[in-house]
């Protein structure tokens, strides 16, 4: 009797052939559990217990089993990737700390997991539409948006599409998606109660754009520390800024030239306060002694000023663990209570005030 052999089956038998890649339900039966649980194990949801997880995981551990990723993904209807979205140019996104710590922070909190992290930048009406395309096409399992200001569109497109959504600041006090951001108005609060006590009086600050809300609560906190110390918050010594080096130094000379007298300025950031620092060293003022200045973000550029940077730290690269965490929530579970977390900033003195 003939037999029909396969294209390179030899006569050594079943035992030279290369073992069949581990499936779902080998998992399950090493685990000692049900299919559903290793899918839920795989798929990251916590609706699983303890035992039942570390069961899952030791058995994959040992089978050597990876999730086939496209059915994965059609069963799921999950790509496995997240978008993170940040409303600037690029030479904003490079200059500009606050941003690479904040996506240090995400990337380590992915880092465990299969999440793969999409970088867009949308700076123009076109690559907003642009991006709502792609995001409606369900291309992306959640949103993280790195700063957000009062009139942007996105935040309300993505809670119509229903799209997991974690927001790095909100728009208002009244925000209705998941947010992360630091205390603006208390650190606010600090730097301006700190350039009073050193007996300062005529303490100016320079803003961040106010269509934003940190900018907006940041302004808030430095008028109310000084209304407490008895300093009347001159309109003279407000001058608006855009949170860049450019402005910063742009607002100083304003002030500088309308309010002569004054002897501390607060800057809304620290990029802002480098700026300050120049156009204070171009006109001769001395830091501290003629005038303190005060950043905010306690960056690495704090460190690097001369003098060194008094600034309010915030904890951006927290920040960004947290907002990751959120947003990996939100997808594991839909429809879970939105969660608005503000963290707690602290003043750092240094040689600037």
């Amino acid at each position: 009797m003939s037999r029909t052999e396969r294209p390179g089956a030899g006569s050594a038998g079943p035992s030279t052939r290369p073992s069949a890649r581990p499936t779902v339900e080998d998992v399950a039966a090493r685990a000692g559990v049900s299919r559903g649980t290793v899918s839920r194990v795989v798929n990251g949801s916590p609706k699983v217990s303890a035992k039942a997880r570390e069961a899952v995981e030791s058995a994959v551990a040992d089978l050597g089993y990876t999730p086939n990723q496209a059915a994965r993904s059609l069963v799921t209807s999950r790509s496995d990737v997240i978008a993170l979205v940040v409303p600037e140019g690029f030479e904003r996104l490079r200059s500009e700390p606050y941003f690479a710590d904040v996506i240090a922070g995400i990337s380590d909190e992915l880092a465990s997991t299969d999440l793969q992290l999409l970088l867009t930048l949308v700076r123009t009406e076109r690559e907003r539409e642009r991006l709502a395309r792609y995001l409606t096409a369900r291309r992306v399992d959640g949103l993280i948006l790195a700063s957000v200001r009062q009139g942007d569109p996105l935040p309300d497109q993505l809670e119509r599409l229903g799209l997991p959504t974690v927001l790095g600041g909100r728009r208002s006090e009244r925000e209705t998606l998941s947010y992360v951001h630091g205390d603006n108005a208390g650190g606010a609060r600090s730097a301006a109660r700190h350039l009073a006590a050193r007996g300062r009086t005529a303490v100016a600050t320079i803003t961040g754009p106010l269509d934003m809300e940190a900018a907006v609560a940041r302004l808030a906190g430095y008028r109310e520390a000084l209304a407490e110390a008895g300093l009347t918050p001159e309109e003279a010594l407000v001058a608006h800024g855009d949170f860049t080096e450019a402005g910063g130094y742009a607002a100083m000379r304003r002030l500088l030239a309308e309010t002569p007298a004054l002897d501390a300025v607060f800057c809304a950031s620290d990029l802002t306060a480098v700026g300050a620092l120049l156009a204070l060293r171009e006109a001769g003022r001395r830091v501290p002694e003629d005038v303190a200045v005060v950043g905010f973000d306690d960056s690495v550029i704090a460190r690097s000023t001369e003098p060194p940077l008094t600034s309010v730290r915030q904890p951006t690269q927290s920040m960004g663990r947290l907002m990751a965490r959120i947003l990996i929530e939100e997808i594991a579970e839909p429809g879970r209570p939105r969660r608005q977390v503000t963290l707690p900033t602290e003043l750092t003195v240094r040689a600037s005030s």
